[in-house]
């Protein structure tokens, strides 16, 4: 009787370990088809991923021109006028910008730190040089409406212009003023806080226009340069600029 019962419990525990071993095969094999459906999946983005960041240029730091020119709003003739032959040049690192715009009538400068949260413009016309101090609050209020600007985009189509392959945005501002920007989606500009940007679109402006009753002007993209700024270039003069700060140029813009 206890042979009988031996013989029986082992061969139930034999048939329990080859039901096991099924199971367990069936259940890894599942695991490994799973697991081979995720890593081709993985694999499949991150290509894609990688594939995408490898084709794009990061501007981390670097000179940005712009010839400035002015057109009738039906495109026929330019407008004689200061800012016709202006340049317009961007000094970008990673948190510190500098703009310069150069004419026959004068020049203006902005420099504004985003990590410090605090800047300066300096304005050089007819003689008189200024310096307005600025802080965080007023560098928004400075930019807000190219800030506020909700672009439609067209991503369907696109656009050669001086060898740079570019989508067309367009949106108006609150105060009616119509904007047409031609970005690079393949040139990313890291910082996107330096003045007049336009930190929603993701590449780098080649061409942009600024529609302003029937006049047009137009911003067009002449080189850029990835290169190291000197930490020199961002500081503010010592002497020889009245000093004033955001709220009284305000103030006194009021009062003309």
């Amino acid at each position: 009787m206890l042979r009988s019962c031996t013989v029986k419990g082992a061969a139930f525990s034999l048939t329990f370990q080859i039901i096991f071993r099924h199971v367990f095969y069936y259940l890894y094999i599942q695991i490994m088809n799973m697991s081979t459906k995720f890593y081709i999946a993985f694999f499949f983005a991150f290509f894609v991923f990688t594939s995408n960041t490898f084709s794009q240029k990061i501007l981390s730091e670097g000179i940005i021109n712009y010839n400035i020119s002015i057109e009738s709003g039906n495109g026929e003739k330019q407008i004689s006028g200061g800012l016709n032959g202006a340049v317009l040049s961007l000094f970008l690192s990673k948190d510190v910008s500098r703009t310069e715009m150069n004419s026959s009538i004068g020049s203006e400068t902005t420099v504004f730190d985003s990590k410090a949260g605090k800047g300066y413009i300096l304005k050089e016309y007819s003689g008189q040089k200024l310096m307005i101090t600025t802080n965080a609050d007023n560098w928004n209020q400075k930019n807000k409406i190219n800030k506020s600007l909700d672009f439609k985009i067209d991503e369907n189509a696109t656009i050669s212009i001086a060898g740079y392959t570019c989508k067309k945005a367009t949106a108006i501002s609150a105060d009616g003023k119509s904007y047409t920007v031609y970005f690079d989606p393949t040139i990313q500009v890291l910082n996107k806080t330096y003045n007049n940007a336009f930190p929603q679109l993701r590449g780098l402006p080649v061409q942009y226009e600024l529609q302003s009753g029937n006049l047009v002007f137009k911003y067009t993209l002449a080189k850029y340069e990835a290169n190291a700024i000197s930490i020199n270039k961002f500081d503010a003069p010592k002497t020889g600029f009245r000093i004033m700060t955001y709220e009284e140029n305000q103030q006194l813009k009021k009062g003309e």
